[in-house]
């Protein structure tokens, strides 16, 4: 059936990054030694090279303000996502859009010479970031204070610890001013109090509107950061929506796929989000209600092939982008039928009590049976009406009195 179009005009946060049908192909050589590689030396074919596809007709839009979570075993692609995010490689198709200061904490060392000292390096990286080198003087003490490197910091890189390799870079690229943060498993080294500084940092900048993408395996630090959680498996998206479901679904994988398998072909999500509507509990169209009312929320579901097993979830954000409510059919221990049609589904919110101001609606449908997942970022809006006497998602009653 064809999807009637919402009377509530879609708002939301700008995007910062947008990926469309990126896919990426490296070539891996079979010949292993440099004996091999010259006897099959002008031979024809590609007996001696595999192509291998990283990732796979894969779409992304980001909102300035989200912390995202790139999750998945090792050789699933979220790695060579991030790198393709940040320019650090180049997708072999597709298109990806970037706004504002990018700083990347990819590899360990990345972007440090050896024999430079750390003062040096500190000079360079920040350039690379897009630093001048007189915004580099004056953040360098804040810079060698963060890093904990001390008086190694006029020592050879080469002659660093990982830790202090780690400690340097993170110091640099939190203090290049970043409107995005790329972190890809860093925080897994160094010491529990390094480690404590870097994620106060991370809600620092979460808390300052900045938009930050993690790829971790470490799945309770993403859980406790994230907002969204995007699952990759064999080069694909195969869920984009609330932690704990994609968590879920990482953790199934695990169970039944074996990593190293053949790649299948890329092929286009058998069920999306079409359409967000909110409604109040009559069914009427709307996008204003007082904090204590009922919010339906209408969520339109194209079929593009039959699914036996599937969920479907919601989130909803501040104006300033942090999750207010969340909740999906997974948790909340509802069984779908079969989506053999498109078909409209009403997720009901009572007792929530929103604080006044606007918030974005999202959802999310990802199958179980199959592996196929489609996110519509932003989809609808609506409006609490209402003076506000507190700060924050949370509408209440505060009374100040004398004990």
């Amino acid at each position: 059936m064809a999807m009637a179009k919402s009377d509530v005009a879609p708002m939301s946060r700008p995007d910062v990054v947008r990926v469309e049908r990126v896919s990426k192909r490296f070539t891996v050589r079979k010949d292993s030694s440099l004996k091999e590689r010259v006897v099959t030396l002008g031979r024809k074919g590609r007996a001696h090279k595999e192509d291998f596809w990283a990732l796979s007709d894969v779409s992304l839009s980001i909102h300035a303000g989200s912390t995202i979570g790139l999750i998945g075993h090792n050789g699933s692609g979220k790695s060579t996502l991030l790198k393709i995010v940040g320019g650090i490689i180049q997708p072999t198709s597709g298109t990806v859009e970037q706004r504002g200061r990018i700083a990347a904490l990819l590899e360990l060392g990345a972007g440090f010479h050896p024999d430079l000292t750390g003062r040096e390096n500190v000079f360079l990286n920040a350039s690379v970031l897009g630093l001048s080198a007189e915004e580099t003087e004056k953040q360098f003490d804040s810079i060698l204070e963060f890093s904990g490197v001390g008086e190694f910091i006029d020592t050879q890189i080469k002659f660093y610890s990982s830790g202090m390799y780690v400690r340097l870079a993170f110091a640099i690229a939190v203090h290049t001013d970043p409107d995005i943060l790329l972190v890809d498993e860093v925080l897994a080294v160094g010491d529990e109090q390094f480690q404590q500084k870097c994620l106060d940092k991370i809600k620092e900048f979460q808390a300052e509107g900045r938009t930050i993408i993690i790829v971790s395996h470490a799945l309770d630090q993403v859980a406790s950061l994230c907002d969204r959680v995007v699952l990759m498996n064999r080069g694909q998206m195969v869920f984009d929506g609330v932690p704990t479901t994609a968590i879920e679904r990482f953790r199934e994988l695990l169970e039944h796929n074996a990593v190293g398998e053949a790649r299948p072909i890329a092929h286009t999500s058998a069920l999306e989000v079409e359409a967000i509507e909110t409604r109040d509990a009559t069914g009427k169209a709307r996008d204003r209600f007082s904090p204590t009312e009922q919010i339906v929320l209408r969520i339109g579901v194209k079929m593009v092939r039959p699914v036996q097993e599937w969920a479907v979830g919601f989130s909803i954000d501040t104006s300033m982008g942090a999750m207010a409510l969340a909740s999906n059919t997974d948790l909340l221990g509802i069984h779908l039928a079969p989506l053999e049609s498109s078909r409209w589904l009403d997720i009901e919110i009572d007792g929530a009590r929103f604080g006044p101001g606007t918030y974005t609606v999202n959802a999310n449908v990802s199958g179980i049976s199959v592996d196929a997942s489609h996110s519509l970022m932003g989809g609808s809006a609506f409006v609490i009406e209402g003076d506000a006497t507190t700060i924050g998602p949370v509408a209440a009653s505060v009374r100040v009195g004398e004990p």
